[in-house]
């Protein structure tokens, strides 16, 4: 695999600059979640994976058969300087239907469900912070319940080269990442 983004240019594996963190997000297809990410300023690097499940090593197919119970995820590493953990969480909200269970949309499957694995102990407020404001808007809406998973990071297991930057290698490519249309207020966790 290579280890060059191919958009942003910087490394996708560790060790990366000291001052970087990171998050990891599973909402939906991997493909469209991603290029949501690699777009905001302050972003270094990103990289599509499989995190949350059973099995070492897991396949793209065997996690499609959803023996593996891994969620396709985008690993996203930052400069708090520049965005704060709290604006990715905005646009992980705002980018899908976080109320769905094993699916978004079309796309069904417990690879799709809704998922923030957290990598650091400050990560955990901020999340439920947000969860809690954003559900009192999707309720208002008319959506239910968030089922978004979150716990603590398990091993990111990276997927094949052919699904890193997929979206920019392929710009027709499928995406089928949309929202409720519902806004998420960032500041609720100060």
């Amino acid at each position: 695999m290579s280890s060059s983004h191919f958009v942003l240019g910087n490394s996708m594996v560790a060790p990366w600059p000291d001052s970087m963190q990171t998050a990891v997000f599973g909402l939906g297809c991997f493909w469209g979640a991603e290029r949501k990410f690699w777009q905001l300023d302050g972003v270094f690097t990103s990289a599509v994976g499989y995190s949350g499940g059973v099995t070492k090593d897991p396949s793209y197919r065997a996690v499609c058969n959803g023996d593996t119970m891994h969620v396709e995820v985008v690993l996203v590493v930052f400069d708090p300087a520049k965005i704060s953990y709290e604006k990715l969480l905005q646009v992980f909200w705002e980018s899908h239907d976080p109320t769905q269970g094993m699916r978004q949309g079309n796309d069904i499957g417990t690879q799709y469900r809704s998922a923030i694995y957290l990598t650091n102990d400050d990560q955990r407020a901020c999340v439920v912070a947000t969860r809690d404001i954003f559900q009192s808007r999707l309720t208002e809406a008319g959506f239910g319940k968030i089922t978004t998973e979150v716990k603590d990071s398990t091993e990111f297991y990276y997927a094949e080269e052919y699904h890193q930057q997929y979206l920019a290698k392929n710009p027709s490519g499928y995406c089928g990442i949309g929202g409720t249309g519902v806004t998420c207020p960032v500041g609720v966790a100060r």
